[in-house]
């Protein structure tokens, strides 16, 4: 029997997590004082995965660079795959939220998109 610690990031809390596995199969959870701990738990020794966020150039804008992050989570193996893709990206403005900047980052299937709005001068 595997026993793996976590420290939970799924609220402010931070609870110290203990998950029993046997094999790839979590057999318990222990520690969390909320739901979403036993989720973040399983998923995280199972299949983890993370948001990625970072910047991107933008030519012509009130701003030179604008905030992205992924849409969705993406396999953790897979976020600096998502950060080489964002590498000489540049976008011209304007720029507006949930623009697509990387359409199917690192063959992840998930978007990169704007977070904040860059007008254009």
């Amino acid at each position: 029997m595997e026993i793996r610690k976590l420290t939970c990031i799924s609220c402010p809390m931070g609870c110290p997590i203990t998950v029993e596995m046997e094999g790839a199969e979590v057999i318990s959870v222990t520690g969390n004082t909320c739901k979403r701990g036993d989720v973040y738990a399983r998923k995280e020794v199972t299949h983890p995965t993370r948001i990625v966020t970072s910047t991107v150039k933008v030519t012509g804008g009130a701003a030179d660079m604008v905030s992205v992050k992924t849409k969705e989570d993406v396999p953790k193996d897979k976020v600096f795959d998502c950060v080489r893709a964002l590498k000489g990206v540049t976008v011209k403005a304007p720029v507006h939220i949930g623009d697509v900047i990387v359409p199917d980052a690192a063959g992840t299937g998930v978007d990169i998109v704007a977070t904040k709005n860059v007008e254009e001068v």
